[in-house]
């Protein structure tokens, strides 16, 4: 997995996902729960990222992606397309930033169990459209250099890591951390638009690296 690649793990928890898995910090059993919700992460990127490699393996006698180092008409396109949709995006969050609303859902997680922090991390992540963006990205990108799945262990490994952050940020600072995280949880929820506009940018970025 190159690193062009890589970075894309950030943009996996960004927006609702790390606000779910900031929440879930702040519960009353933060360890267990933030546990099982890594443990969903993890799952659904990794079948994710396997099912996004098997519909390009499927695709390949229909869609030519081409050699590593080729970059055809189709593959710009796509990519010109990606773009578009991605600053349409962060102008759509830019101009309802006043109005925007952290979803319903999040609010009932300060009382989840772990049963259902495991179901919030395998939905954040298989439910989210940026997040099967990413996912069909790194699918493309095994498939065109005909990598195995192992390949892509460093961009789980790394999104895991991400979402486990506000975890070990609680578990090392515990009692600074209990007191930080509401208010990190409270920014976040005024501010998730800021957090969706920076993944855009991002991704955008990522998109148009050679």
């Amino acid at each position: 997995m190159d690193l062009q690649i890589l970075p894309l793990a950030i943009t996996m928890m960004a927006g609702p996902q790390i606000v779910a898995d900031v929440i879930l910090v702040t519960t009353a059993r933060p360890v267990r729960v933030s546990a099982a919700f890594l443990l969903g992460v993890a799952v659904a990127t990794t079948v994710g990222v396997a099912v996004a490699r098997g519909i390009f393996a499927l695709l390949g006698s229909a869609v030519t992606l081409g050699q590593p180092s080729d970059r055809g008409a189709a593959a710009t396109i796509v990519q010109l397309v990606l773009v578009g949709l991605l600053v349409l995006v962060a102008l759509k969050n830019f101009v309802r930033r006043e109005s925007v609303e952290p979803p319903k859902w999040l609010g009932s997680l300060m009382e989840a169990g772990p049963l259902r922090a495991l179901r919030t991390g395998l939905l954040v992540i298989l439910l989210m459209p940026s997040d099967i963006m990413v996912l069909l990205t790194v699918g493309a990108h095994l498939e065109q250099h005909r990598a195995p799945l192992a390949e892509a262990l460093p961009f789980i490994g790394a999104t895991v890591l991400i979402a486990a952050l506000p975890l070990l940020v609680y578990v090392v600072f515990r009692n600074r951390a209990r007191r930080a995280m509401p208010r990190l949880r409270e920014w976040l929820n005024t501010h998730s638009w800021v957090v969706n506009i920076a993944a855009c940018l991002l991704f955008i970025v990522l998109l148009l690296t050679p």
